[in-house]
């Protein structure tokens, strides 16, 4: 693992027990799944690279609009699907036909796979990365090595 790829598995894990709090990202206070990815970001590089206006539950599910997906996509670098690796951002579309939604981190790319994210009802853990939680992968991304 490089060094950058290091840090960002470990800030997750940091965050493990974090109650599930939407909107919020306070380690040990409450997150989302955003939340979490924003706190690992001003763990690393400081400030947030932009405002985060409020968000509904739903996202943006009535209009279709991947919003999610293009803030990804501002300050992230994508990755190919086939190039896993510990510290990768991964986007889910929850259902099939809705808009991505849920971010996760993964942690361990052998035989026990497995990411960390913030999940309603369960708060910050790190869960197998199992064929169901595959399948709903539609983006990967890593941080970049500096803030631009």
């Amino acid at each position: 693992m490089s060094e950058l790829s290091d840090f960002v598995v470990n800030e997750a894990r940091s965050w493990v027990g974090t109650p599930y709090v939407h909107q919020s990202s306070f380690r040990g206070a409450g997150t989302d799944c955003l939340g979490l990815l924003r706190g690992i970001w001003r763990a690393r590089y400081g400030a947030e690279p932009e405002a985060v206006p409020a968000y509904s539950l739903d996202w943006s599910e009535t209009r279709g609009e991947e919003e999610l997906w293009r803030a990804a996509l501002r300050h992230l670098v994508p990755k190919a699907m086939g190039e896993e690796a510990p510290g990768d951002v991964m986007l889910f579309r929850m259902r099939t036909g809705a808009v991505a939604k849920h971010l996760g981190i993964t942690g361990r790319t052998d035989a026990n796979a497995s990411f960390i994210h913030a999940y309603s009802r369960f708060g910050v853990i790190e869960s197998p990365f199992s064929l169901p939680w595959r399948r709903r992968v539609v983006a990967r991304f890593e941080f970049p090595e500096e803030n631009s």
